[in-house]
């Protein structure tokens, strides 16, 4: 199946300028995505992060993860944020930044289901930039109403 922009959006509840995942790659409902993150020189935070030597915050590779794993929980339950649900990014454990991202990559952004018990899910996430470890953590989200 193909995707495009307009079901991330109606994925996630996140718009500019914090919406960090630009496309699908593909999905395995239940189990696992590919998304992608497209980086920008133009993005706000490389204002200040850093002058002359833009990188990517940590913070928001760790948010572009989690929004890539809350639209594979709301794929998966067949649910949208419109129908009055909400994911929200409830924790993170074992966070690791291997390399840095710049201005010019593109974040390839993986998320698996390990967990799913009363709406609480937990999810075994990596970012690579062309097959290079940049990032990997263990997300927590949590499926409640609006």
């Amino acid at each position: 199946m193909t995707y495009d922009f307009s079901d991330v959006i109606k994925h996630l509840p996140h718009r500019y300028p914090f919406l960090f995942v630009d496309k699908i790659v593909s999905v395995d409902l239940g189990k696992k995505i590919h998304a992608q993150k497209n980086v920008a020189i133009n993005e706000d935070f490389f204002n200040g992060h850093f002058p002359n030597k833009p990188v990517m915050p940590g913070v928001l590779i760790i948010e572009a993860l989690a929004q890539a794993a809350g639209i594979l929980g709301f794929m998966t339950m067949d649910k949208t944020p419109e129908e009055g649900s909400i994911y929200y990014f409830a924790g993170v454990d074992k966070v690791r930044f291997k390399n840095p991202v710049i201005p010019g990559d593109v974040v390839n952004l993986h998320a698996s289901i390990m967990s799913e018990k009363k709406g609480i899910w937990k999810f075994d996430c990596s970012a690579d930039v062309e097959g290079k470890n940049v990032c990997e953590a263990i997300i927590l989200c949590a499926d409640r109403p609006k």
